[in-house]
């Protein structure tokens, strides 16, 4: 496939597109502002530990992914790994939720980012922000994919920044050469520090820390699109253990040895208010007076970055979908710059809509419904993503190929993507864990809490067997697993 051609979709992503795309995929609000609370949760020990557990399966999750997009560098990825190596209805009910995910996370982005610059103009309306922040995203992803890759190249420079320059102003802080005193390490004896809470707070952190990693899984949808998979792939994924160790790990720490765990700052940490993100309370420590209207411009692009990536992968998970069979044939239409303009206006329009429910008392009951359904939507696709990579490399070894051939191959298999799964199914199933420790059996307040918490599965399972019962499939034998390009 060439660039010159009209109607398909082009392969104009640069390795250096695809690397910030994977080091700018997972930093964004789970780090700016989650961090703080996983760290009043957990203390920073318990946080730093659920982080490097998190992060220790987010990396073999991604090796797996690479393993396949080196191989077979195509839009769909896992959904489309899933329909090869798996199950067709696996891989059907894997495209729509993943799709699902991102057109309902898009409205969640631009209303976010509506609040956010309301730091600055407080009596704006917030649907004028929001409309112009969804204009511009699909603006960006309308252009051509090297739009898309190159604004989403300096959104991940501008992130990578702020958290280089936060850890060498935190370290500064912590011997007292800003700030005015040495720290040390006297936050991590507070209280009950290094870890609060036990057990069950550090899982309570791994599902904080796990939406926070959504989005690493970006690389593989790319890689479709990627100029030189084989060498912009491999290149990327390596790079993802060092950016968890950095990025996530290392800023925890930071923020924990200067912020002790007990502080009430930190509390509101999950939400949009920039004052009291860890990052703002550090600076401001270290004397910085402007760290507040700093961040708030750091965190909205982050947002920014979120929707724009958001609506990149919805659009080629839907028209990979629709390549496949599995949603309309309208969907397949490409224009003339490589662009899937029907999936990207379709994507669009559910993620406006989805906001404008936000805006009436009854929509908001419809949104957050919406927004529970999605919820699980990501775990489910790294599940599929283990899956898919178990049965990809034992079908690659029974139908006799050698894996002295493949240009990127995953470490520690089968450890790896069996330690993921086995994480993943943990935080799915965690995902409430507080209401099973206190059951109310008889009241529909508890009845409506689990549904809320948990109806991402039965609407995946509804997905994956309507499918399966319409079409009877059934799991596909490795020896005929298709490993044509």
């Amino acid at each position: 496939m060439t660039t010159k051609q009209q109607g398909e979709i082009r392969r104009e992503l640069k390795t250096r597109h695809l690397s910030m795309i994977a080091i700018g995929g997972s930093i964004g609000t789970g780090l700016f502002l989650a961090s703080g609370n996983a760290i009043h949760t957990a203390g920073p020990g318990g946080a730093i530990i659920a982080y490097i557990a998190i992060g220790l399966m987010v990396y073999f999750l991604m090796t797996s992914l690479g393993e396949m997009a080196t191989y077979m560098p195509v839009s769909g990825s896992f959904s489309t790994y899933a329909n090869r190596f798996v199950d067709p209805a696996f891989g059907f009910a894997l495209g729509w939720n993943y799709w699902f995910n991102w057109a309902i996370t898009l409205a969640v982005d631009i209303s976010t980012a509506s609040i956010i610059v309301k730091f600055w103009f407080p009596h704006s309306p917030s649907w004028l922000w929001s409309t112009i922040f969804l204009l511009l995203i699909f603006g960006l992803n309308a252009l051509s994919v090297r739009a898309y890759g190159e604004s989403e190249y300096w959104f991940s420079i501008i992130k990578v920044a702020t958290v280089i320059v936060f850890l060498i102003v935190g370290v500064l802080t912590i011997f007292g050469i800003l700030g005015g005193h040495f720290i040390g390490f006297e936050n991590f004896t507070t209280g009950n520090a290094p870890i609060n809470g036990g057990f069950f707070a550090i899982l309570g952190i791994f599902l904080v820390a796990g939406f926070s990693f959504q989005g690493t899984e970006l690389v593989g949808i790319a890689a479709g699109e990627s100029e030189n998979p084989k060498e912009s792939v491999p290149k990327a994924i390596k790079q993802i253990f060092w950016r968890i160790l950095l990025f996530y790990i290392f800023a925890i720490f930071i923020i924990g040895l200067i912020i002790p765990y007990t502080s009430p700052n930190l509390l509101g940490s999950e939400a949009t208010e920039v004052a009291i993100s860890p990052f703002t309370l550090v600076f401001e420590k270290a004397g910085l007076a402007f760290a507040a209207s700093v961040m708030n411009a750091i965190i909205l692009t982050s947002v920014l970055s979120a929707g724009n990536s958001g609506l990149y992968a919805a659009t080629r998970m839907l028209w990979s979908m629709a390549m496949e069979n599995k949603a309309p044939k309208l969907l397949k239409k490409v224009n003339r710059r490589g662009i899937p303009i029907a999936a990207l206006v379709t994507t669009t329009i559910i993620g406006a809509l989805t906001f404008i429910t936000t805006l009436s008392e009854n929509g908001t009951v419809i949104y957050t419904w919406l927004l529970s359904a999605s919820g699980l939507t990501g775990f489910i696709a790294w599940v599929g993503i283990a899956i898919s990579h178990y049965r990809f490399r034992r079908a690659f070894v029974k139908q006799g190929y050698s894996l002295d051939t493949l240009a990127y191959k995953a470490k520690f298999f089968p450890f790896g993507p069996i330690l993921a799964l086995a994480l993943c199914l943990l935080v799915i199933v965690g995902q409430d864990y507080n209401a099973f420790i206190h059951p109310d059996w008889g009241n529909p307040g508890w009845w409506q809490r689990i549904a809320i918490s948990y109806i991402g599965l039965p609407v995946f399972l509804v997905f994956w067997l309507s499918y399966k019962l319409i079409h009877k499939t059934k799991v596909i034998p490795l020896e005929d697993c298709e490993f044509d390009k």
